[in-house]
């Protein structure tokens, strides 16, 4: 029988050290050796466990009957920052990219802190849920850190008008199939940020907000770095 999953327990811990420490490691040899052929391999390494993970998933779903419209359509944001990854991992290019960058990092991320997750390692369930997550976010932070590609000042609108499509996208989904995409008809059974920003229909305005908010948040960095350093945003 598995046990319990514990938030921030040995297992937890472990896979958010290695979901920071291993895209570090990468860059640094990448950019050690400034080969290309390195990078691209590494790239290939990371989308072919997020399509094997996703695929594992689809198989576990058919296996154990948990066949829905809730498992089966790709309509968490977590699953379109997977996608947006992999198109940037396979062949880069900064519209992929920038969306993975900041879905990853406002979604995805908060996903991996606090996970909807019931079951500890060695539970397939666990594997394939930080696999997943843990996964995209040491991808993106590859490409970031490696020098492969960066947000810049024309990313925001974009990824802004791209998130809001998502918002009512998922909201009519929802509507239609009695699901829960990014947690827009109801909070999720473990605790999570949206405890903190108010009841159902409160909480789903308060995320847009936030989402915008991240946006700057998560292009800050860069900003500082152009702003103070040597290079300029295009």
């Amino acid at each position: 029988m598995s046990s319990p999953f514990v938030a921030f327990g040995a297992s937890h811990v472990a896979v958010l050290a290695l979901t920071a420490g291993l895209p570090i490691a990468l860059a640094i040899i990448a950019r050690s050796v400034r080969g290309r052929a390195f990078v691209r391999a590494v790239s290939f390494c990371f989308a072919a466990l997020l399509v094997a993970t996703w695929l594992v998933w689809y198989w576990l779903i058919a296996a154990r009957g948990w066949v829905s419209a809730e498992t089966v359509l790709p309509m968490n944001l977590c699953d379109w920052a997977t996608i947006t990854t992999i198109a940037a991992l396979v062949k880069p290019n900064q519209r992929s990219y920038e969306l993975a960058w900041f879905w990853t990092l406002s979604g995805t991320l908060q996903a991996l802190f606090t996970p909807e997750l019931f079951y500890d390692f060695p539970d397939l369930r666990f594997i394939i849920f930080f696999a997943f997550h843990g996964g995209t976010i040491a991808a993106v932070l590859f490409l970031t850190l490696a020098g492969v590609a960066r947000p810049w000042p024309s990313s925001l609108p974009r990824v802004v008008a791209w998130s809001l499509g998502y918002l009512a996208l998922a909201l009519a989904v929802n509507r239609l199939f009695g699901t829960n995409f990014g947690y827009l008809s109801a909070k999720p059974a473990t605790a999570s940020l949206l405890d903190y920003l108010g009841p159902w229909p409160i909480y789903v305005a308060a995320l847009a907000g936030l989402g915008i908010f991240y946006v700057f948040a998560l292009y800050a960095p860069f900003f500082i770095a152009d702003r103070f350093g040597t290079r300029r945003p295009r």
